[in-house]
């Protein structure tokens, strides 16, 4: 029996690798999160005001309080991020952990669509990002951040490490606003193929020659919508020429007890049929193992995120 979705559109994700499913999220949750953030991006503007880098806020809105340091060169997507990041921790690399975006994850609706799909046991991996995406007119032709520019051609399988590669993962990619061919929405090429080589270019990325561009087709999706992965499903994104931001997360869930793919980030259980006293449900928990986690990792050698090296031969 399934919880969310239909029959129909369980065959579609099987078949084709990817779904688009409309109000997963609703306004209520939605708001939360856009409040959440707006808190967050008040703090980091005040700090950069006082540091001299950005001009008082006046009547900025949240998109242009975010465009204005941008411009100004202030770092303001790690601090946003529900991750840390994949290059070198430090003990004081700043992340996002707040109640709004753990609500979010463990939003019922989410999961009864994410359970019909990959069974009663879930895991919250710590594959997840936010992507607050500016236009691409105003990028920098020196700019390296992969989260914040049109997504390269990858399987979410390969942007992990291969012990998760049997692993049982779904990919929710979740629209805070419309998403459209305009504004940078995903594409997709159907299908799950076998995993192509990737390579670490701008962004772990198929590497050239394996896929035709030709069969990608765009997988635009309205505020509080999701499109749905299949972990060997080709996918990319589109630039934003919209002239304003583009604003999704993006998480994933696999069954419980396999392999993320990044054991050295946390993980939790976000819903048991069989155990639900397991199941996490103290923000404070999830922000915290992150947190400890940042401890852990910041004095020791740097943990690549992929398996892919420069000089593999498909990236020569």
């Amino acid at each position: 029996m399934t919880l969310f979705l239909t029959p129909e559109q369980i065959a579609f994700f099987d078949s084709q690798g990817y779904l688009i499913v409309e109000d997963v999220l609703d306004q209520t949750t939605l708001a939360a999160v856009k409040s959440e953030y707006s808190a967050l991006l008040d703090q980091m503007y005040d700090r950069w005001h006082a540091d001299g880098q950005v001009p008082p806020a006046g009547t900025q809105d949240f998109f242009e309080k975010l465009l204005t340091g941008y411009k100004a060169g202030c770092e303001w997507f790690q601090p946003m991020d529900i991750s840390l990041p994949g290059s070198k921790i430090e003990a004081d690399t700043p992340f996002h952990c707040g109640p709004a975006v753990f609500d979010m994850l463990t939003n019922a609706r989410l999961l009864d669509m994410v359970e019909d799909l990959l069974g009663p046991e879930l895991t919250s991996t710590p594959i997840q990002h936010v992507r607050l995406k500016p236009p691409s007119n105003i990028l920098r032709d020196t700019e390296t951040t992969a989260h914040i520019m049109a997504t390269d051609w990858h399987q979410d399988r390969a942007v992990a490490h291969a012990e998760g590669d049997a692993t049982q993962i779904v990919t929710v990619w979740l629209a805070m606003m419309d998403a459209t061919p305009e504004n940078g929405c995903l594409k997709v090429i159907p299908g799950k193929p076998h995993m192509y080589p990737h390579c670490p270019k701008r962004q772990t990325a198929i590497a050239d020659g394996f896929i035709d561009e030709a069969d990608a087709i765009p997988l635009p999706v309205k505020a509080g919508g999701a499109v749905l992965f299949h972990p060997l499903t080709p996918h990319a994104s589109l630039d934003n020429t919209s002239g304003v931001f583009r604003w999704s997360f993006d998480i994933r869930y696999n069954v419980t007890g396999q392999p993320t793919g990044r054991a050295h980030f946390p993980e939790f259980i976000a819903r048991s049929r069989a155990t639900p006293e397991t199941e996490l449900r103290d923000w404070r928990a999830w922000q915290d193992s992150w947190i400890q986690t940042r401890a852990t990792l910041a004095p020791q050698d740097h943990i690549p995120i992929h398996r892919w090296t420069h000089d593999a031969p498909a990236c020569a």
